[in-house]
C-alpha cells in the first residue's frame, strides 16, 4: 500500500476531534441533501477512516445530523439577546446584524439546521430548530416591553422569524446579495410595518405599538420608516 492511501491522522484531544467531524459533517449537509451524505463522506471530508467517525457518532448519520443541528441552533439561539438599550427598532437591528452575521459566516451550518424535509429530520430536530424560533419571538417580544402578548402579535412576530429565515436561505441562494447592510434594514422595515398594521386590529399590539414608537428617536429605523411613509401618503 503507498504512503498516499493511509489517512494522516493529526493528534487531537476527543473535543477536538469531535468538533472536526462536526464540522466536516456540518458542510456536507449543508451544501446536498442529509439523506445523501453517508458516514464515508464525513470520513473523507474529515481525512479520518469511518471506524473513527463511529467511534465519536456511534449512532451514525443521525447522531451526527442531530448534533450538527444542534450546535448550529445553539449558536443562533442568543443573537437576538442584545442589551436592552436605546429605541426597539435600533435594538432589532442590532439583533439582526448578529443574526445574519451567523448566516453569512456560518452558511451550510444554516441551511443544515433550516432547510426541511430531509429524511433524517425527527421529532428532536424539528425540536431544537422550533426551539430557536420560540427563543427569537421570545427576545423580540422583550424588546417591544410585552409580557403577555395577544394572540394577534404573538403570530405576527412568529410570522416576521419565519420570514427572516426564508429571506435568509433565498439570500444565501442569490448569491449573497443584497449586501448585508440593505437587507437588514429592509428585514427591520418588515417588521416596523407588521407591527403597526397588527396594532390597528389588536389591542394588546396597539399598546405595544405606542410604547415602541414612543422610544424611537428621529434616526432610529422606525421612525426614518414611519417618516418616509408619511411623506409617501401626506
Amino acid at each position: 500500500m503507498s504512503s498516499s492511501a493511509v489517512p494522516a491522522y493529526r493528534r487531537m484531544s476527543v473535543e477536538q476531534r469531535r468538533e472536526q467531524l462536526l464540522a466536516a459533517a456540518l458542510d456536507l449537509f449543508g451544501h446536498r441533501r442529509p439523506e445523501d451524505v453517508s458516514i464515508e463522506d464525513v470520513a473523507a471530508a474529515a481525512g479520518v477512516s469511518r471506524p473513527l467517525v463511529y467511534r465519536y457518532f456511534p449512532g451514525g448519520k443521525q447522531q451526527l445530523y442531530e448534533a450538527a443541528v444542534l450546535g448550529a441552533a445553539e449558536e443562533l439561539t442568543g443573537r437576538f439577546a442584545v442589551p436592552a438599550e436605546g429605541p426597539p427598532t435600533q435594538r432589532l437591528s442590532d439583533a439582526l446584524d448578529s443574526y445574519l452575521a451567523y448566516v453569512d459566516a456560518h452558511d451550510a451550518a444554516y441551511g443544515a439546521l433550516l432547510r426541511g424535509g430531509s429524511v433524517v429530520g425527527t421529532s428532536r430536530t424539528d425540536a431544537i430548530v422550533d426551539g430557536v424560533r420560540r427563543s427569537a419571538a421570545e427576545q423580540v417580544l422583550r424588546h417591544l416591553g410585552v409580557a403577555e402578548p395577544g394572540l394577534r402579535l404573538s403570530l405576527m412576530v412568529r410570522s416576521w422569524i419565519a420570514s427572516v429565515e426564508a429571506v435568509s436561505l433565498l439570500w444565501l441562494d442569490n448569491g449573497k446579495q443584497p449586501p448585508l447592510p440593505e437587507l437588514r434594514g429592509w428585514l427591520v422595515d418588515h417588521f416596523t410595518a407588521l407591527l403597526v398594521a397588527t396594532a390597528a386590529t389588536e389591542p394588546e399590539a396597539a399598546e405595544a405599538a405606542a410604547l415602541a414608537l414612543s422610544q424611537e428617536t428621529d434616526e432610529s429605523p422606525g421612525r426614518v420608516l414611519l417618516d418616509r411613509i408619511t411623506s409617501l401618503f401626506p
